[in-house]
């Protein structure tokens, strides 16, 4: 593929991705993000803190499509005003998880459709499952970057965002990063709202993990102490009266997980120009 066909697949592949439901498309290096600061951070810390859980043999170490070059991300928006698109149905993904998978998915289809030589891979949200680190992906997509929150933070939707990613076997012209960086001066407003006070000590440090870039910019937030909110939320959710999930013909509990961190920041909270 030459420079031209790459730079008309990458601006047809966004404006698809767009098309189907996409707030937010970038293209971001293979290469690359295999140096970013997740993927070179995860395998050097405990299982759990990367959510693959204590019997790993292989924390934090993504397996990667072999023939993989490119990485197709998307964004969609998650406005507080819908709060219900990240609530969980009993075992029963979110409409937000399945709004990123019907692009995804649709995606997938069109690259293979119009383009015989090109293969894509669909990147589950878990590393153990496959996936790769999304945040990193995005920021190297030009979506944004990684805030005090640990979250991804955009100049259009804030942190009110949830991410796919598809990774194909073409070097596509990357659409980032960019220069962007809302948290300095911010009085921190996350890092105050957050239940489990995840964010009031340095968990990772430069010196012992060798890279300038950490959790939280500063690392110091701690994996942990948000997993047991999100149990918390789980058991809450089981103390509630169940709800009727009409796609399955279930009773099934609702379970909202935390996302104060999110919500509180200020950035998420401007109104879209």
């Amino acid at each position: 593929m030459n420079k031209i066909d790459e730079l008309k697949l990458t601006s047809l592949a966004m404006a698809k991705a767009k098309e189907l439901g996409a707030d937010l498309t970038g293209i971001a290096s293979v290469d690359k993000l295999k140096e970013s600061p997740s993927h070179t951070l995860a395998p050097q810390i405990s299982p759990v803190d990367v959510g693959q859980g204590k019997n790993s043999s292989n924390p934090g170490v993504v397996t990667w499509p072999e023939d993989g070059k490119s990485v197709i991300m998307i964004a969609v928006s998650h406005p507080k005003k819908k709060p219900e698109l990240d609530w969980w149905h009993g075992k029963y993904m979110p409409p937000g998880n399945k709004i990123i998978r019907q692009v995804i998915k649709g995606l997938k289809e069109w690259i293979e459709a119009n383009y015989s030589d090109v293969t894509a891979h669909h990147m589950p949200y878990q590393v153990e499952k496959g996936g790769i680190f999304l945040k990193d992906a995005a920021v190297l997509a030009g979506f944004g970057c990684i805030g005090q929150n640990n979250l991804l933070l955009t100049p259009e939707f804030g942190p009110q965002v949830r991410l796919g990613a598809l990774i194909i076997n073409k070097e596509l012209v990357c659409t980032g990063p960019i220069s962007f960086d809302p948290c300095t001066g911010c009085e921190g407003y996350c890092l105050k709202k957050c239940p489990q006070e995840a964010f009031d000590k340095v968990i990772y440090s430069k010196e012992k993990f060798h890279q300038d870039v950490l959790p939280a910019i500063d690392g110091s937030y701690d994996r942990y102490k948000c997993n047991e909110q999100m149990l918390d939320d789980e058991n809450t959710a089981e103390k509630k009266e169940k709800v009727l999930y009409e796609e399955k013909g279930e009773m099934v509990r609702l379970v909202k997980y935390c996302r104060n961190c999110e919500l509180i920041c200020p950035l998420g909270n401007q109104p879209v120009n």
